[in-house]
This record gives structure tokens, sequence and C-alpha cells, in this order.
């Protein structure tokens, strides 16, 4: 691979983590609420123990472990970038 290309594929690869770093800091802001919010519910669902309560208390708690998924998927997102990244630099020999 030509040293060219190595180094547009590292702009390209630094780019993409700048924005996978960027969501994954908006993600743990969401998860922060969502997860205070689900705690919430489950508390007024041991308080009220009434089925209204317990449904938002399991909508609650679905919203906040879609977002846990979502933050694992970037964080491996970021760490398969990181990878290519170092390999990349190792074919510059830059390190």
């Amino acid at each position: 691979m030509s040293r060219q290309l190595i180094e547009r594929r590292l702009t390209d690869v630094h780019r993409r983590l700048l924005r996978a770093r960027q969501e994954l800091a908006v993600i743990d802001e969401q998860l922060a609420v969502l997860s205070d919010h689900a705690d919430e519910a489950r508390l007024r669902a041991l308080v009220s123990e009434t089925p209204l309560a317990e449904v938002e208390q399991r909508d609650a708690q679905r919203h906040a472990d879609a977002m846990a998924n979502s933050r694992a998927a970037v964080v491996k997102s970021i760490a398969e970038l990181e990878r290519t990244q170092d390999e990349l630099l190792d074919k510059l020999d830059v390190r």
C-alpha cells in the first residue's frame, strides 16, 4: 500500500474516531438520564404496586437497556477504529 493511500485512510479513520467519540459522549449523557428515569420508575412501582406503574417501569428499563446496547456498539466500533489506526500507523512506521 502506498504511503499516500495509508495517509488518506488514516485521515478517514481519524475523522470516524472523532465522530464515534462524540456520539459516545451523547449516548453517555442520554444513558445517565434514562437510567435515572428507570430507577425512579422502579421505586414508584415498588411503592404504588399498581399495574400501570409496573408497565411504566418496564418501559423505562427497556429504554435504558436499549441505550446501553447502543453504547456497547459504539464502544466496540471505537475499539475497531483504534485497532485499524494502529495497524495503519505501523505500516507507516511512524509510531
